[in-house]
């Protein structure tokens, strides 16, 4: 039995990793090897199939560590384990079979073209076209795959830092169509880029730590005026601390009918996460209002342990309220409907008030960011036009400040 033939029959037996045959490559190389014993067109199709793949994705001289990657990013029960820092839980056959199947990925990592080819059932009918087959490269293995060797605590060690499945290679997502789905480029901020505000950012950032360090927090609500930074403090304060297994993922304000499905995705894995709602705020109480408040708290589907709410919002009271609601009511208890108004906000442990700038703090705001971008005007030139450009946008922010370096390079 030649190599690529066992390595055929041990992928037909993945257990703990099966999952990864769901992988794009890993589908197409299974699909090589299960070929190879087709008709001539059908095996030189899965070829093809595979590295066009390979080419794709950037991988064409890297197959090890592609091959190898796939079983890194897998969710099952020993990647979990091991994120937890729990794989002594596991039963000793369950650690034997992950490691069996990693010993596969690492046996499939070396395949070459030419072992394919050669443990072909019919390769002396394509001998002429084989020569001419393009053929993708070996390249080093994954870092914990050091020698394709299998050394399980490495992997472990690898989830406990990293997460499991597709937490341990992203770490930013969103909530859509039903399910978590990662972004592919979110914003870089850091604490470092930002200009005042010191004192808010410094409670939003200690109670994340907190958080992440098992200790007492809460969730957050940050309200205030527009342009003052409370999403990005919370990008900002998240990408600081997301080497510490933190991760985030937001659910957009229309799509908090799901809210019990979000908490019931991320329940189970054993990561610290940030549910994020920007720009939070409802016309009237309605269904999604009394989602939200509900794994607030007191609900049936409580929040879980392993999350923590941030929203930012213009507004401190949550519901919209106009003169209206305050005058004649069919409502026969009308304090009782304001008060269940104000309840929302009040669920929120921690809230965190960013008020426009005063004059000053506006300009101490631009003179930080025009020192950091290397901009040197002279400074009553400099808040001159500041005070300018916020005149013409209707106030003074750290936005606006923002906007207004940017336009000193056009």
């Amino acid at each position: 039995m030649t190599v690529t033939n066992e390595v055929y029959l041990r992928f037909c037996s993945l257990s703990v990793y099966k999952g990864i045959l769901g992988r794009s490559v890993v589908k197409a190389f299974f699909k090589l090897l299960c070929s190879l014993e087709s008709p001539q067109a059908e095996f030189l199709e899965a070829y093809g199939e595979l590295y066009s793949l390979l080419c794709q994705r950037g991988y064409s001289n890297r197959f090890a560590y592609c091959m190898q990657e796939a079983a890194l990013f897998d969710d099952n029960c020993f990647t979990r384990a091991s994120t937890a820092n729990s794989t002594d839980a596991l039963p000793q056959n369950v650690l034997y079979g992950a490691e069996f199947d990693l010993e596969t990925v690492c046996m499939a990592a070396r395949l070459t073209p030419d072992d394919i080819v050669s443990a072909y059932k019919y390769k002396d009918s394509i001998k002429d076209i084989a020569s001419l087959l393009p053929k993708w490269e070996t390249g080093e293995p994954a870092k914990n795959f050091e020698g394709f060797k299998v050394d399980l605590k490495s992997v472990a060690d690898f989830h406990k830092s990293n997460g499991c499945g597709m937490f341990a290679r992203y770490h930013t997502f969103i909530w859509r169509a039903g399910g978590i789905e990662p972004v592919m480029h979110p914003d870089k901020v850091k604490i470092s880029d930002l200009k005042g505000y010191e004192y808010q950012r410094s409670l939003v950032f200690n109670n994340t730590l907190s958080f992440i360090e098992n200790k007492s927090c809460n969730n957050c609500l940050l309200y205030g005026d527009k342009g003052t930074g409370k999403s990005t403090t919370v990008k900002a304060v998240f990408n600081e601390l997301k080497s510490k297994g933190l991760r985030i993922v937001e659910i957009p304000k229309e799509r908090l009918m799901d809210f019990p499905l979000l908490v019931e995705a991320i329940a189970g894995i054993p990561m610290k996460f940030i549910i994020f709602i920007d720009d939070l705020s409802f016309q009237k109480q309605d269904e999604s209002y009394a989602s939200l408040k509900a794994v607030l708290e007191g609900g049936l589907t409580a929040k879980p342990d392993n999350a923590l709410i941030y929203a930012t919002s213009n507004r401190r009271h949550l519901v919209k309220e106009s003169f209206a609601d305050n005058g004649a009511s069919a409502d026969l208890h009308p304090k009782d409907s304001k008060e269940e108004g104000l309840s929302l906000s009040d669920r929120f442990g921690l809230s965190v008030c960013y008020s426009a700038p005063g004059k000053d703090k506006y300009l101490e705001i631009v003179l930080s960011l025009a020192q950091k971008n290397g901009i040197t005007i002279d400074e009553a030139q400099l808040f001159d036009g500041a005070e300018k450009f916020a005149l013409e946008r209707g106030g003074r922010s750290p936005r606006c400040a923002k906007q207004y370096i940017k336009s000193l390079f056009n």
